[in-house]
């Protein structure tokens, strides 16, 4: 006998941005939800750790129209989520984005080209213009990127960079934990359930399909639809499900540090500074509240890729924290590097090219939203849209595999191929291979 307390139409696994917007769009077209989460809130892992950056460029046209179209729910949030007046939402700040022009990434040539084609507004800066619009930025040129410890750490080779490209639509979220909170709000005004401090123990299959979850207490909750949204224990859940080697694209946990640091004196980077992207020392940056900067790498030959057990890695701070710093301290004149580390340790659920999952498995009724990769936040209301447009036509019979399901953007009104997120797909050799994307 089923007992219907623990029966749903779906369980969605994870309940960060990613996973709540799945479970929001699936319980929006009438689906029975639960989301699980072994933390004890929405949006409490790598979520939190993001910077929340929304930008819209990207190495592939898909990419770039998502993050373009997608855009529009961060800054229309409250009626994207049909909050109610007066409920408190995140913030989305629209700070515009500077990208440096360098060899290394053929002066956005590429990523320019995808713009053209989608219509992204931009205008590409000469190093006076962007010395005149950013007056704390160093033009000289740096590159390659080197670790403070280098004997050449910060030489020059003597040329000015080549100047930047700037994106007016672009910014950031002021709160990346509480937008998830807000999602999870919407769910449940939907009849969507949740369900933290429940770890994952099993996945329960029969005859070749998803029948639901065991939990760590041995609780069993069945669902005939499952999606894997654990962020970077994505590769652990698809272990339990028996998909370990039946993918050409598979993911893994990589640790990151992000530092947060005071902006320079006399310079007010909250309110006047970009989101700021650079590629000749291998850094961005964003505002942060209180006149503050976060900075992260751009994932560079000279630092260390640390692939961990998402359950057991080091949540302190290491030399990596004084690399970033030291080389964003470069290019902002008058940034200062802190004797005491501030800022955040978290985890990216990496792809091989860097580029997200978003299919179906090779387990009828099992789902993948996974290899977010720390670039993905900012698509977070568009996934969970594509998702459940995935779901809805594999689960009526339709063969993604074979002819894969086209989602159409809202706002851009334009056809997406699902298939450029397959878990089959070849390497994007465009890819960064980066947090960049």
């Amino acid at each position: 006998m089923t007992d219907t307390q623990n029966s749903y139409d779906a369980i969605i696994i994870g309940a960060g941005i990613i996973g709540t917007s799945v479970a929001y769009e699936l319980c929006r077209k009438g689906y029975k939800t639960l989301s699980i989460d072994k933390l004890p809130a929405a949006g409490y892992g790598s979520t939190a750790g993001s910077c929340a950056i929304i930008r819209t460029y990207y190495s592939t046209l898909e990419g770039s129209a998502i993050a373009y179209d997608g855009i529009n729910y961060w800054r229309n949030w409250r009626e994207h989520l049909e909050a109610p007046t007066g409920e408190e939402l995140a913030v989305y700040k629209n700070t515009g984005c500077v990208v440096l022009k360098t060899d290394h990434n053929k002066n956005m040539s590429h990523v320019t080209g995808l713009m053209d084609q989608l219509g992204v507004p931009y205008e590409d800066w000469s190093a006076e213009t962007l010395k005149s619009r950013f007056p704390i930025v160093d033009t000289h040129e740096f590159y390659p990127p080197r670790r403070h410890d280098d004997p050449q750490f910060g030489t020059s080779s003597g040329r000015t960079v080549n100047g930047a490209i700037f994106f007016p639509d672009g910014g950031y979220v002021s709160d990346p934990q509480f937008s998830a909170r807000n999602v999870q709000a919407a769910v449940e005004r939907h009849g969507g359930a949740f369900k933290f401090n429940a770890a994952v123990q099993s996945i329960r299959q029969a005859s070749g399909r998803v029948v639901g979850v065991t939990l760590a207490d041995g609780t069993d909750i069945d669902a005939p639809i499952v999606v894997n949204v654990a962020g970077p224990h994505s590769a652990k859940i698809n272990d339990m499900a028996g998909l370990t080697g039946t993918m050409k694209i598979d993911t893994r946990a990589l640790r990151h540090e992000v530092a947060h640091v005071p902006a320079p004196a006399g310079f007010d980077y909250e309110n006047e500074g970009f989101i700021f992207s650079d590629s000749d020392i291998a850094c961005y940056s964003r505002p942060e509240i209180g006149n503050h900067i976060l900075i992260g790498s751009e994932d560079p030959e000279c630092d260390p890729q640390e692939w961990v057990d998402p359950d057991a890695y080091e949540l302190g701070f290491t030399d990596q924290w004084t690399a970033q710093v030291s080389r964003m301290a470069q290019r902002f004149e008058g940034l200062g590097i802190p004797n005491q580390a501030k800022g955040l340790v978290s985890m990216y659920d990496v792809t091989k090219d860097w580029g997200p999952i978003y299919d179906r498995s090779d387990l009828d009724g099992f789902y993948l939203a996974i290899g977010s990769s720390g670039n993905q936040f900012k698509n977070g209301p568009t996934a969970g849209k594509m998702m459940a447009t995935l779901i809805a036509a594999c689960e009526n019979g339709h063969d993604h595999d074979a002819d894969p399901v086209s989602f159409t953007l809202e706002h851009l009104g334009t056809p997406v191929s699902l298939g450029f997120a397959s878990r089959n797909r070849e390497i994007n050799q465009n890819s960064s291979f980066s947090v960049i994307g």
